[in-house]
């Protein structure tokens, strides 16, 4: 028999939560033993996420409720300034794995200026893995504290960390074009904002100004060793799920298109979830919907001193829950895809 791991989720209900209960109620290695919410209490899962189980789940409980003693991991699908809460009655007592933004980041000041001066824990800030899992492999495993990137993040350091690695690209003139479903924004987010009736919308928001900006600045300085500047424009879509990153960068001097090829070839190589498209098929949400996969092409530019890279990823999967269970099963010795496929 596989070993049974005692998971509970706080903040169930929320768009994340419920992917992740989906993933985790068919996970072989996973018990969930209590599912939070703030808002929906003494509920049905299945009831409150419409979602269809294979096995009986426990009942909604308040957040507040769950007893740190009677699981092995807690997610923390939780929003901004409220996971921190949890985690300092929780830190060195169980396995954390955090979707909020609480401990992505390493700086205290940069977390306020983006987040709010509500920390309850910014001591434990540089405590936590960042779970970005292909890159972080051997700090995932065993550990006990996670902090998941963000949606925007995942779909931009995928493709960027391993060519600002190898000295491929230059490190400014990066130009991100970011499109996601409107899950990205929570269940809070006003649909009238992006469907009517006999039309559908279509916008950019807090473009050079994205709460993701300073995480995927953090990131992508650790692997450059000094300054990476870059334009980032995100947009939110009338789909549900799915994100597409378009991202224009300045080839190194006598870099190719074929290095270029041959990172990208080499990453899906060593990663289950990268997948390379060099084909002519046309790269759409439709690829990676309800998968943990990022997709990547490349395209070329007429002057070929640049390069154009489309990053797909799943919001919801990839973005979030998927990664997190991907993480999940790094840290516990686990195949890396169990449950996720």
């Amino acid at each position: 028999m596989p070993k049974k791991v005692l998971v509970a989720i706080l903040g169930s209900t929320g768009y994340v939560g419920l992917e992740l209960t989906k993933i985790l109620s068919k996970h072989p290695n996973v018990e969930i033993v209590f599912l939070g919410s703030e808002n929906n209490p003494e509920t049905s899962i299945e009831t409150a996420g419409k979602l269809i189980l294979d096995k009986k789940l426990p009942l909604t409980q308040l957040n507040k409720n769950f007893d740190y003693r009677n699981a092995d991991t807690v997610f923390l699908s939780l929003p901004h300034g409220v996971s921190n809460e949890f985690v300092k009655h929780y830190y060195n007592k169980i396995q954390i794995i955090d979707l909020s933004a609480d401990f992505r980041l390493d700086d205290y000041e940069i977390y306020k200026k983006n987040y709010g001066n509500n920390h309850t824990s910014p001591n434990l800030l540089n405590n936590f893995v960042y779970g970005l899992a292909e890159f972080n492999k051997e700090k995932l495993l065993n550990n006990k504290n996670i902090a998941v990137p963000g949606c925007y993040p995942t779909s931009v350091l995928i493709p960027l960390l391993p060519l600002l690695s190898k000295k491929l690209i230059k490190n400014q003139n990066i130009i991100v074009d970011s499109k996601s479903g409107y899950s990205g924004a929570g269940k809070n987010f006003d649909l009238k904002n992006i469907k009517k009736l006999e039309d559908y919308n279509f916008y950019n928001y807090n473009t050079n100004n994205h709460r993701h900006i300073c995480e995927i600045k953090q990131e992508m300085e650790k692997v450059n060793q000094s300054d990476v500047l870059f334009s980032f424009n995100p947009h939110i879509l009338p789909n549900f799920r799915g994100m597409m990153s378009t991202i224009y960068c300045d080839l190194q001097d006598g870099i190719k298109e074929e290095n270029i090829e041959n990172c990208f070839a080499e990453l899906e190589s060593k990663n289950h979830f990268i997948k390379f498209i060099k084909d002519d098929d046309r790269v759409d949400f439709f690829r990676v919907q309800n998968t943990n996969m990022c997709i990547l092409k490349l395209f070329n530019h007429y002057d070929r001193s640049k390069i154009i890279i489309v990053s797909l990823i799943d919001n919801l999967q990839k973005g979030a829950a998927g990664q997190a269970v991907q993480c999940f099963n790094i840290s516990q010795g686990l195949e890396e895809s169990l449950g996720l496929n």
